[in-house]
């Protein structure tokens, strides 16, 4: 806990502590109250007892060690692409994705000053990424901190009228700020995407449709990944997202991230993933769940 602002320490031990007393409705989340993980949890569990946690591995331990009953993690925005590299993060939790949500997104100006006393703005650098025109266009700098909200609690903690918070909306009522600038965003498709963690064996509910997330490395030989592709091509499974990325330090052998419309027991999928584990070294499922936007 000390690691967040002092601003918002008591906050976040009330909130550890009602958790604490009914950990089957707890839900971790990454960042200090108000900020747009916390948002996400009351939307996708009205009923929840939000859980802050400094980091996303916090959250992740949360769920695994039983204090929550799940985690929501933020792994995608529209504008600034990659946010939490849940491959890196999930496949040696033991948890599983078992749902996702959709959060559009926008940022609010904050601090204790008039906006034109304000030179720098701390956030977290995908919501710097997010606004980087609009606050190029005022020569406002950016300055990093691991969380939107628990910027706000750092301004207020440093009481300094020439810095502001990028925050969403609510966490200026929350740490006593005032709002400078509302509705910022690049652009208006801005959304973040998040997915839900929770411990292995609960089994796929809802009508579907449904997302399968994976994972893979392909055998290190030529033309390896449009062999293992071919087959979500010849069954005509529709492959939303595919990402590559190195572990170790070698940069010999690839591995990849996706997410394919379907779940395992429809024949085209279960076609589809034999070929692709014909082509790999190794293949993991990460989760099968409900789509929260239908994709097309």
């Amino acid at each position: 806990m000390d690691k967040y602002p002092a601003p918002a320490r008591a906050i976040v031990a009330r909130m550890m502590e009602a958790a604490a007393a009914d950990p089957a409705r707890a839900v971790a989340f990454q960042g200090a109250p108000g900020a747009n993980s916390h948002i996400a949890a009351l939307e996708a569990f009205p009923d929840c007892l939000p859980l802050p946690c400094f980091d996303f591995a916090d959250a992740i331990d949360a769920v695994r060690d039983g204090l929550a009953d799940c985690a929501i993690i933020p792994i995608e925005n529209s504008l600034h692409g990659r946010v939490a590299d849940i491959h890196f993060l999930l496949p040696e939790s033991g948890l599983v994705i078992t749902g996702e949500h959709f959060l559009p997104i926008r940022y609010a100006l904050m601090g204790a000053g008039a906006l034109g006393e304000v030179r720098q703005a701390v956030s977290h650098p995908q919501a710097l990424g997010q606004c980087r025109h609009w606050l190029r266009e005022r020569d406002i700098q950016p300055e990093s901190y691991p969380d939107t909200a628990g910027a706000a609690a750092l301004v207020v903690e440093r009481g300094d009228p020439a810095l502001a918070a990028l925050a969403p909306p609510g966490a200026a009522a929350i740490y006593g700020l005032d709002i400078l600038a509302s509705n910022i965003a690049d652009a208006e498709h801005n959304t973040t995407r998040f997915v839900v963690l929770a411990r292995g064996g609960r089994p796929v509910t809802g009508a579907g449709p449904f997302m399968t997330t994976l994972i893979f490395e392909v055998k290190n030989v030529p033309a390896a990944l449009y062999k293992a592709l071919g087959g979500f091509a010849t069954n005509g499974v529709n492959m939303t997202k595919l990402e590559s990325y190195q572990k170790g330090g070698s940069f010999s052998a690839t591995e990849f991230y996706a997410d394919i419309v379907g779940r395992p027991g429809d024949p085209p999928i279960d076609r589809a993933l034999e070929e692709l584990g014909f082509h790999s070294k190794w293949l993991r499922l990460l989760g099968t769940y409900p789509q929260a936007r239908v994709r097309e």
